[in-house]
């Protein structure tokens, strides 16, 4: 089998389930949300689990509801699957020109570090998509912790609640001592409760 050829072959299933699956066929981006949500959620486990062929699973299931919100929106003419790897191709190229742009050599990328990198990503993506506000862009459903770290890195100065007594002033105080830290609070949050979880549970 050529390499790409299960991608095609799954493109192919999904538009065959969509003509000829009654439950599949009456589907719609938002029926459709609740699972994505939840795909996401267990690919997170397994990564906290540490496994990995548990994780090759999950990942094909989230790859599973691209491929169907894709052919959804192919059906109605607003976007292709092509056209969804297209965009991502393309930005990533956009985004990465110490890699992809016309100065890059072989090793070059390596003279940056992590951080410079990062920071080269987010002037482009400014530029692409300038922002009314500190605020534009950060997605309201976001976990508490991961919003609250999004926040912070928008708004590095902005002043925080002393000595609190508010339960989510000092939640949010944590999350800044995590930022600072170069910790992800949502990451060590769910390392603490799997600590706490006892085995087999």
């Amino acid at each position: 089998m050529s390499e790409g050829a299960p991608l095609l072959d799954l493109a192919d299933d999904m538009r065959r389930l969509r003509r000829e699956c009654p439950w599949t066929r009456q589907q719609t981006h938002r029926s459709l949300a609740r699972y994505l949500q939840e795909e996401a959620a267990e690919a997170l486990e397994a990564i906290d689990a540490g496994d990995d062929a548990h994780l090759g699973e999950e990942l094909g299931d989230l790859l599973l509801q691209v491929y169907f919100h894709a052919v959804v929106a192919e059906e109605s003419g607003s976007f292709t699957l092509d056209d969804v790897a297209r965009g991502i191709a393309e930005k990533m190229r956009r985004r990465n020109p110490h890699v992809f742009g016309p100065d890059a050599e072989v090793g070059g990328a390596s003279e940056l570090t992590a951080a410079e990198v990062d920071a080269r990503w987010q002037q482009i993506k400014q530029a692409e998509r300038p922002r009314r506000s500190a605020y534009d862009g950060i997605a309201p459903g976001l976990p508490a912790l991961l919003l609250a770290l999004k926040v912070l890195e928008r708004e590095p100065d902005a002043p925080l609640p002393t000595e609190s007594r508010d339960l989510g002033d000092r939640l949010l105080l944590l999350v800044a001592e995590a930022r600072a830290a170069g910790v992800d609070p949502e990451q060590a949050l769910r390392d603490a409760v799997r600590r706490q979880v006892p085995d087999g549970r």
